[in-house]
Parts: C-alpha cells; structure tokens; sequence
C-alpha cells in the first residue's frame, strides 16, 4: 500500500484515488492467486508436486525419448520462467526482511540508517542457519503465521469500523476509473499493485509440501481474509490522514509498545516467508539437476522423515551472499519494487501459457472455454510485466541478469549433455559382443564384482572398454548400473530397480529415481544382492568415467559454449559423490571428450 500510494498522480482526489488502488489490489488477489492459481494451476501437479519444472515434466509425460531431451521453444520458456523463480529466490528474502526491518522507522525516523544493515544481519544468521534443517523452527512456524495473519486482520478491521466507506472499493470499476483517469499513471501503478500478489507463484511451488486442498482452506480461511481486512483497514487510515507521509501498515497500530510489537512480529513472518522461499530453491534445484538442466551438486537431507527437507551448501552460499548484497546495494523497499516485479511476473506468464498447453494435451480440456480464460490472465501477466519492465534502470535489469545466466547456464548443460551423450555414450559395443567378449579365452577372469556406471540403458560403457582394453581382464560378476530420472517426484520402491542377465556374469541393471529423490547406488547394490546377484555391497568396485573436456571438436555447439560447458562439468559434484558411493570402493578412469 505505501508504493501503491506513493505512485498516486499529484493533484487527483484523494478518495478516488484510496478506493482506485483498494479496487486494484483487491480484484488483483480474487483473479490471479483465488481463480488463477488456487482454482486452475493447482491442478496441474505432477504425482501431487507444484512449481513450473512439474509443468514441464507433464508436457514431456508423453513425448518420446528423443523429443523430451530436446530443447525446443516451449521448453526454453519455461527454463526461462525458473530461471526468473531462482532469481526471485534471491530477491524475496531481501525484500521481505528490509521491509519488516523498515517498521524501525516507524518507531524512531533516527534508525533509518541502521535498517540496512539490521536486515543484513538479520539474513546472515537465517542463511546460516539452514545447514541445522528448518524442522526445529518449523515447529512454531504454524502459530506464528496464524498470529500474523490474526493480527493484520483486527488491525484492519478497527480502522474499517471506523472508516467503512472504503468498502465501495469492492467495486471494480473504482480501479478502472483509476487506470483511465490518469494513464500517465497506469505503469507506475500496476508495478506497485502486482506487490499484492508477488506469492502466488510461491504457493504453487508448495504444492508438494501440503497438497492443493490444505492450500485452498489456509487461502481462503486465513491468508485472504487478513490480507483483504488489512489493506481495507490501510485504506481507512488514507482517508483519515490524508496528508500521512509514513507507512501506512505500520501506522495501523498505535504509537509506543503496539508499534514495536507489530515490528517484531512483521520481522518474524518475513524471516518465515523467507525460509519458505529458500527452501523452495533448494527443491527447485534439486529437480532442475534430476531432469538434467542443472549440474550436479551437494544435497543434504536435515530430516529423515520428510524427503522434501533438503540442503544445499553452495545454493545456500550463492542466496546468502546474493541477498546481503542487494539489500546493502539496493538499501530500502522502494528501491527494490521494480526488481521484485519483474522476477514474479515473468515466471506467471510463462506459467499461464504453459498450464494451457498442460491442459489442453493432458486433459483435454476445451479450446473455446480455456483460451479465453488464460487469455485474460496473460493479459494481466503482460500488463503488470510491462508495468514492471519500465524499471529495467531502477532495478529490473537485476532479475532478469540473474534469470539470464541461469537460464545460459541451464540450456549449456542440458545441451552438453545430450551433445556426449550422442557422441560418446551412444556409442560401443551391443550386449552380443560384449557378452561374446567376456565369454573370450584371451581375457582373464578376476575374483570378486565390478560396477559400471552407464549413462545408457544400452551398449557398453567407456569405463568398461578402457578396463578391458588396459587390463585385459573382467570380473566374475559385472553389473552396468544406469540411474534414470522418471519425470514424476518419487518413484515407488516396487518399481525403483529393473534387474536383467545379459550373459557370461555380466547384468543390466537400471535405479529409476523421481526427480525429488536423491540416487543411492549402494542401496542399489543391496537391492541386487537380494534378487540373486552374486556380489558383496562393501567389496565390489565402482568405475567412473571423469570427462576431460576439449573445445577442439567439430560438435554443433558454440565454441563459447564448449568452454562453458567444460567449466561447468570440472567443478560439478562428481559422480561418484552423487550416488553416495563409499570413496574406498572407486576407481575413475579418465575419459577425453573433443566437443
């Protein structure tokens, strides 16, 4: 409400102009977050899993192989719109805490210079924080929202008892009144009001978490109410002090001890939504790396019970740093309105035109009554997307710079990928010659089982045609293990291992995870063990291929994408660390890749 106000055009009536951005910000929430996403997108979880990389994974449900790993325009935009949701990951926690740290203003105009670096501090302990797990602080994290929300809502409701007028602005033609009145307005307007709605996006990447009928009741029975009382409440305070200079949510509750205890409480709740974001990028990452968009990298899980409750180091340290600096850089709210736009509506957009295409293919739904619904909320999107990319030089040129080198980053590795894949891995010996070769008398047979990691289901890995060809020696038992990545979030445990004999001691075997798991090779092995493999988990031999890569090739991609991507492959997490290999089991054969 205070940038809403601050972006009133001079001289306009006060009342019309209280009641325009009431009506915005009020059909803002009942059309985007109530119909949008909480009645439509919802629905398109995959295996009860939200976010925009679920949609992705529902458009390629069935798609063949081969056109599920390409990357064509459809899924460029939705690696754009997570590449945008990374950035708002960065740019959420920074926001919300320099604005509940801002409340000290309210208290003493002397602490505006100590709100920047309280708020700093304020994230640095959070950020540090997330290596202990969010279980122990999750466990007030539930009273403590119903606090927040109680509270904005009496606050709201005493200043509306006092002031009812403001109800007209249910009415939405108060905000169109507004847009048309002063269209020299309408930019700087909507890049305020799409504040109101900044997590919906959110909300639907938290599907996974609580499932899309305890989002509809905590929408509608907590958040909405205490939202709309609260602005309605902001409004009445407008119109009784029109000429109010302070920030008027803060303004809500009286002078002394009131005021600082809603402080405290609002730092509280942005420290709560910050952790919630936070850890939605760490899951984000998580299935960017399993559908292969995303090198490798460190994941801890913090709480054996719930798979969602994940770690990463460097994430953390790259949101840590990221967040200090931009509130230090950037210094108060009103600074960092634009940037926060952009990074929101650019990633509802992208999901808008995606959950058609997701409901047109999957459910057949109706092209007469479904494109004009998404159409309507696409224009919305654009608009507060275009009322927001004014600010490119205010701000907005941040989110998207760190949308762009995540999304180069993204399409690099998935390209990559597939580009070695194709040339290395989809190449060499059928399973005939391989088992015709391990049947040979000139090759010794040695004690004991070796595991290939395969990056195919098929053929022979390089790691094993570089043992044979130094060594000229097999194991009596070999297993090619290939790990691959079902696009649904977990796979079930009867279905988690495909178990076959090729012949002469040599198995097939394929570990089928979902894109919210983690491979665990040598929970793999005991599970082939079991099913009649002869081998010993803690005495059989892991061989890993580490690619060397050269830019010297004639592959398709750009030179300077070869370079990225050997960048990339070098400081990702190994493989072997990947799948949780014990180090003292490993050999890593070193394999010369000419992209």
């Amino acid at each position: 409400m205070k940038e809403c106000r601050d972006q009133l055009p001079g001289g306009m009536d006060p009342t019309a102009g209280v009641l325009g951005v009431l009506s915005l910000m009020i059909w803002s929430l009942l059309l985007v977050v109530c119909v949008k996403y909480v009645l439509g997108v919802t629905r398109a979880d995959n295996n009860g899993e939200g976010g925009i990389f679920a949609l992705l994974a529902l458009l390629h449900r069935r798609a063949p192989e081969t056109t599920a790993t390409r990357i064509g325009v459809t899924t460029l935009l939705i690696l754009a719109g997570a590449a945008l949701l990374f950035g708002d990951g960065l740019i959420t926690p920074a926001i919300s805490v320099l604005g509940a740290a801002e409340g000290l203003t309210a208290i003493d105009p002397r602490c505006e210079h100590a709100v920047a670096p309280i708020a700093a501090g304020i994230l640095a302990a959070l950020f540090w924080f997330q290596s202990h797990g969010t279980d122990r602080i999750g466990r007030i994290f539930g009273p403590v929202m119903l606090v927040w929300f109680a509270t904005l809502g009496a606050l709201g409701a005493w200043h509306l008892a006092r002031h009812p007028i403001v109800l007209a602005a249910v009415n939405p033609l108060h905000g169109l009144r507004l847009l048309f009145a002063e269209p020299s307005a309408v930019a700087p307007l909507l890049g305020a009001v799409v504040l109101t709605i900044t997590g919906a996006e959110a909300l639907y990447a938290d599907l996974g978490h609580f499932g899309r009928q305890a989002i509809a009741r905590a929408w509608y029975g907590v958040a909405l109410p205490g939202l709309l009382l609260n602005y309605l409440g902001q409004g009445a305070y407008l119109l009784s002090h029109p000429g109010a200079t302070e920030n008027p949510f803060f303004a809500l509750a009286g002078p002394g001890l009131p005021r600082v205890a809603l402080t405290a409480l609002s730092i509280a709740a942005a420290i709560i939504a910050s952790q919630a974001l936070i850890s939605g990028t760490y899951s984000l990452t998580r299935q960017a790396i399993q559908l292969g968009f995303f090198p490798r990298l460190t994941i801890r899980h913090t709480n054996p019970e719930h798979s969602g409750q994940i770690y990463v180091p460097f994430v953390n340290a790259v949101l840590a740093v990221g967040c200090i600096a931009i509130v230090l850089g950037f210094k108060s709210t009103g600074s960092l309105a634009a940037a926060y736009g952009i990074a929101v509506t650019g990633t509802m957009a992208i999901t808008t035109f995606a959950f058609y295409l997701v409901a047109r293919r999957e459910w057949a739904w109706p092209a007469w009554a479904l494109g004009p619904a998404c159409a309507a909320f696409l224009f919305i999107d654009l608009a507060f997307l275009a009322a927001n990319g004014r600010k490119v030089h205010e701000g907005g040129w941040l989110p998207v710079l760190i949308g762009l080198g995540l999304l180069i980053v993204m399409h690099t590795w998935k390209s990559g990928r597939t580009e070695i894949f194709r040339r290395i891995y989809g190449q060499g010996l059928t399973e005939e010659e391989l088992r015709a070769l391990a049947g040979s008398a000139r090759l010794a047979r040695v004690r004991g089982a070796a595991v290939f990691m395969a990056g195919s289901a098929e053929g022979a890995p390089a790691a094993l045609l570089h043992q044979v060809r130094a060594n000229h020696a097999l194991h009596e038992t070999v297993v090619l293990l290939s790990v691959q990545t079902a696009e649904v979030p977990v796979v079930p445990e009867t279905d988690r291992l495909l178990l076959r004999e090729i012949g002469a001691g040599l198995w097939r075997a394929v570990g089928r995870y979902g894109y919210m798991e983690s491979p665990d090779a040598t929970a793999l092995l005991q599970q082939l063990a079991r099913q009649g493999v002869r081998l010993d988990p803690d005495a059989a031999t892991y061989f890993f291929n580490r690619e060397l890569i050269f830019a010297d090739g004639d592959s398709p991609l750009p030179r300077w994408q070869k370079y990225l991507y050997g960048f990339l492959s070098r400081n990702a997490r190994p493989a072997k660390d990947y799948y949780h290999v014990p180090p003292s089991q490993i050999i890593e054969i070193g394999l010369p890749v000419h992209l």
